[in-house]
């Protein structure tokens, strides 16, 4: 997926659950027996986003100018100048939040997000979930971050970073890293390989945690892998030198 400089995205790949967004998943048969697929090699424009009613109404969203979007394992989430989110892709375990679980080919508005004062200013995604941040900083996630368990239909918001300044996310798999205030929170469930930054390569958590070690070092953005995770911190001030100073080196 690619954002160009006039607000317009462009997808190429495999098209199978319909994560490219142009209204279909690509199938065709080789011969009776053998499934393939339609690739896109080179980039596509993604032209048409909609809305659909409670009454299953189709409708045309026009005027769309996307800012940012984050694309999971096989799905996209993305957000547009007038802070509307929409999603498409594979819909398991609720990953699009329109409620129910069904693939979308085309991008469709997350109506849970299109009122006033729930207008959305960043989204992340992982494998099998979507998080998103709105503008007044709460936290929200819909699908699911852990291999059993309840899956979230449609947004829910993470009521235990409710009063944190959230600045970045990271996702992976099943573990999610953030940075809020002056801290760095993390949760992921078994397995986990030391992503979460606990000292301990596989100690799991269920619920957000402070990753202690890494309080007061003014962490600017958090990325994650599969299994990893990298963070950038400003160490523009003598108190944040300090303390990274104290931090072990990785020498290669």
């Amino acid at each position: 997926m690619i954002l160009d400089c006039n607000g317009t995205l462009h997808s190429f790949g495999l098209p199978e659950f319909g994560q490219l967004g142009h209204n279909t998943d690509g199938k065709y048969f080789v011969s009776s027996t053998k499934l393939s697929y339609h690739f896109e090699t080179v980039p596509k424009h993604i032209g048409f986003f909609y809305e659909k009613s409670k009454e299953g109404h189709v409708m045309a969203v026009k005027d769309v100018a996307i800012v940012d979007f984050s694309c999971g394992n096989n799905h996209t989430v993305a957000i547009d100048s007038k802070k509307r989110a929409f999603s498409w892709g594979f819909g398991g375990f609720g990953r699009l939040g329109h409620a129910e679980q069904r693939d979308e080919s085309v991008p469709r508005l997350v109506k849970y997000f299109d009122y006033q004062g729930r207008g959305i200013r960043s989204v992340f995604c992982g494998a099998t979930y979507s998080l998103a941040v709105n503008e007044h900083g709460m936290l929200f996630m819909f699908g699911q971050n852990k291999r059993t368990g309840e899956a979230n239909m449609y947004p829910k918001p993470v009521l235990d970073l409710t009063g944190w300044n959230i600045r970045t996310v990271g996702t992976s798999n099943t573990s999610i890293v953030i940075a809020a205030d002056d801290s760095l929170i993390a949760w992921g469930v078994s397995p986990t390989y030391g992503e979460l930054g606990t000292g301990e390569i596989n100690k799991s958590t269920a619920k957000p945690r402070e990753v202690t070690k890494m309080e007061g070092l003014n962490i600017t953005q958090v990325t994650m892998g599969y299994s990893h995770t990298l963070l950038l911190c400003d160490n523009s001030t003598e108190e944040v030198q300090k303390k990274l100073s104290l931090m072990p080196v990785f020498n290669p």
